[in-house]
């Protein structure tokens, strides 16, 4: 059950992106214990003209500073596509207890696809990985989303 809410508060924020015009991509940051959400953001990567403000970063930082701390231990971050190499160093570097993702990135993906970086020997950090979790409503909102722009 409560798979279902917090990806349906992260598919929200996908498509307030995607009403933006951005990639309709959102994430949640909840801190496990309490079950309480303390970020929510979607992808602003065209309105703020930077290429790192993707859903995953944002709401990492807003979580941080809800915290006021760097590390997120103890909380668990929900996100609508498997986050990229940048977003999953994030969040190896704001030890991030569990992340779950929805649609898996074969393109861009750098979690179960691409760098691996949780699988690198470099990475000081691995939070638990649990994707497909509402593949197919995160997965519509994106083939969507492109192929109105072809």
């Amino acid at each position: 059950m409560m798979h279902k809410r917090f990806m349906e508060l992260a598919l929200h924020e996908a498509v307030a992106a995607g009403a933006r015009g951005e990639v309709p991509v959102g994430a949640v940051v909840v801190e496990a214990a309490t079950r309480t959400v303390l970020a929510q953001a979607g992808n602003r990567v065209e309105e703020l003209a930077d290429p790192t403000a993707h859903a995953e970063i944002l709401v990492i930082r807003a979580a941080a500073a809800a915290l006021r701390s760097p590390r997120l231990e103890g909380c668990d971050l929900w996100v609508t596509l498997e986050p990229c190499a940048m977003c999953a160093q994030a969040i190896a570097f704001a030890r991030v207890q569990r992340l779950y993702f929805a649609a898996y990135d074969l393109k861009g993906g750098g979690v179960e696809h691409g760098a691996r970086v949780f699988q690198q020997p470099t990475c000081h950090h691995r939070p638990e990985v649990i994707g497909g979790i509402n593949e197919e409503a995160a997965g519509f909102l994106l083939r969507r989303f492109f192929a109105e722009r072809r």
